[in-house]
């Protein structure tokens, strides 16, 4: 989901310049959600992530040569044989990899693909500098009356101190400790703020934080597996400040403007901070290595030697733990938010 929506500037940029044109997206079923609304794209595509013969099949029957330009914002295998598939002239990125040799062959302009040192918003945008194109660097989040309309039955949306904790990543290796979640929660309620916990619709989410609000001594509002992304738009817009870990939902609260608390450990900031609103320079927004602030974004990077390592967690597998997660505390994450928001440290 995060690759889909950090893409939105790169085709908000192709319609600005090219207003009349229809683009399309393709995307791996499942995140769709999040350019559902979005008012620059003319229709979504979607592929399973291990499609079937036939699932191929019906796809490539479907885009076989039926566009003008084809983009692969993606330097995989499968995404520029797509794009070859789709239109007569590519354009994609190109990795230094066994591969090259034959995607080169396959693109009919290639840009350099730079996984350390610029962030993913600006790797993408230099597909339109093929087209010297203008950029633009704002990340399109949208929705419509019906998502305002659910959002509402959930929550009471004219609270002016709507704090949103998205407790749960993808990923084990991203995870903070549920006890300083605890400890977070507390503290903002402690301080007058109604604290909604996000999350997706797994168990694992849903057990982790009904542990988490079943411990708080003021009563929370629970809204895990509840909301599509959308709808999330909607209640993050909403709200007075969001804090949350290497996800897609922090990108969403740091592209609406939101005061946003990002907690990052093995992964790395140049690519993947989120993107601040109103962040226009053509340069990355966070460094390598330290907590730094920018716009309503404050990032927190775990402390350690080591850190970032870009690798799946200290025993490099996407279940394993991350210490330098596991050694920041609540009172780091409350500094950050009294930055953001003026809070007193309690």
């Amino acid at each position: 989901m995060g690759d889909v929506l950090l893409a939105t500037p790169l085709v908000r940029t192709f319609k600005r310049s090219w207003p009349d044109a229809k683009i399309d997206l393709l995307v791996f079923k499942g995140t769709e959600s999040v350019v559902k609304s979005n008012p620059d794209v003319h229709a979504v595509l979607t592929i399973e992530e291990y499609p079937t013969f036939l699932s191929h099949y019906r796809l490539i029957k479907k885009i076989f040569r039926a566009y003008t330009i084809a983009v692969s914002t993606q330097p995989g295998d499968r995404a520029i044989l797509y794009a070859f598939l789709a239109a007569g002239y590519r354009i994609g990125m190109l990795a230094n990899d066994k591969s090259r040799w034959w995607k080169s062959l396959l693109l009919s302009e290639k840009v350099e693909f730079d996984n350390l040192t610029t962030h993913t918003v600006l790797m993408n945008l230099r597909l339109a500098e093929i087209f010297q194109l203008t950029p633009c660097t704002e990340i399109v989040l949208a929705w419509d009356e019906k998502d305002v309309e659910v959002v509402s039955k959930c929550v009471d949306i004219k609270n002016k101190n709507l704090a949103i904790l998205h407790v749960s990543p993808k990923f084990a290796y991203k995870e903070w400790v549920k006890l300083e979640w605890l400890h977070l929660a507390s503290w903002l309620q402690g301080n007058g703020y109604t604290v909604v916990f996000t999350g997706a619709q797994t168990q694992k989410e849903k057990k982790l934080v009904s542990d988490i609000v079943d411990q708080l001594s003021e009563s929370a509002i629970n809204l895990v597996g509840c909301l599509e992304i959308s709808q999330l738009a909607v209640l993050l817009s909403y709200s007075r400040v969001y804090i949350g870990p290497d996800t897609v939902v922090t990108h969403m609260a740091a592209a609406l403007g939101i005061p946003t608390v990002a907690l990052f450990g093995p992964s790395n900031p140049v690519k993947w901070g989120p993107w601040p609103q109103a962040w226009s320079p053509a340069t990355n927004p966070f460094v390598k290595i330290g907590s730094q602030r920018r716009n309503n974004v404050y990032l927190i990077q775990g402390q350690g030697d080591c850190v970032p390592c870009f690798e799946e967690g200290c025993d490099r597998h996407i279940n394993s733990r991350s210490q330098c997660l596991e050694n920041l505390t609540a009172k780091h994450v409350i500094t950050a938010v009294n930055a953001l928001i003026g809070l007193p440290v309690s």
